[in-house]
């Protein structure tokens, strides 16, 4: 029988139980990693269990809840004792204008976004082994400028830095650190957590529109840039890489030299 890519890998991937994550894990447990994920919505991650079975580890955890991120510690440390790579891809957004953000809509986009994202990475750094590895998932709107888009940009760009500043510190421990900047990807909440179905239909046309190569990308997609900078870019840290269809390069769309 035919080994996997990813066997004896470790893996866990927090913002597992949908779109970009899900996809990830998908590819891991297809090339024989074993995956502990984690979702903020009981629910979700029930769904994940019915689906996957006792393939992969499904815990409930809440990236904005301190304890609840020690306790992951815990549990990553009992269920896979070490890991080769840790996937921080949990994050929230909305379209919300200037005007309108409220401080406490502020605070819950940082609390999950920018200081749930290190501190889990403080907490899990012990466990990966001499080899391993981190990626972030960015956006390309942490170096562009989107009407309504602000905190949620604020809060990735600031994973932009996390991801430089924990490359150079992470070297010593043979930890590599990287990002994955996706632009527009189909997926089910279309990266705009409480938006409506028609508002969604509209953000979709929106991404097309503006994507150079003309449509939306898929989580896949996406997942095997997060899998190329996990296991394959191995002389690669402290990089970004643009999973957007162009959007990034200030490409022309085909349809508009046509």
């Amino acid at each position: 029988m035919k080994q996997g890519k990813y066997e004896g890998k470790k893996v866990v991937v927090t913002g597992g139980t949908h779109g970009i994550g899900l996809a990830t894990v998908k590819m891991l447990l297809e090339e024989g990693a074993t995956v502990l994920l984690t979702g903020r919505n009981p629910a979700n991650v029930e769904a994940v269990r019915q689906t996957l079975g006792d393939r992969a580890y499904a815990i409930v955890s809440d990236a904005a809840s301190i304890t609840d991120i020690k306790e992951l510690g815990a549990i990553v440390r009992e269920k896979l004792g070490t890991i080769d790579l840790l996937y921080i891809n949990v994050g929230i957004s909305s379209l919300t204008m200037l005007d309108t953000v409220t401080p406490e809509a502020y605070d819950q986009a940082f609390a999950i976004n920018t200081r749930g994202s290190f501190f889990t990475v403080q907490q899990l750094v012990p466990l990966i082994n001499r080899g391993g590895s981190i990626v972030f998932t960015t956006s390309v709107a942490d170096n562009s400028g989107f009407a309504g888009m602000s905190v949620y940009s604020g809060t990735k760009a600031a994973l932009r830095a996390f991801a430089k500043n924990f490359a150079a510190e992470l070297l010593p421990k043979g930890i590599r650190v990287n990002a994955v900047s996706p632009g527009f990807i189909d997926t089910p909440t279309m990266g705009v957590t409480d938006a409506t179905e028609a508002e969604r239909a509209a953000f979709r046309k929106t991404g097309d529109i503006l994507t150079p190569m003309g449509r939306h990308g898929s989580p896949e997609e996406v997942a095997k840039a997060v899998l190329f900078l996990a296991f394959d870019a191995t002389f690669t840290t402290g990089e970004e890489l643009l999973v957007d269809g162009g959007i990034g390069q200030r490409l022309t769309p085909a349809e508009k030299l046509a």
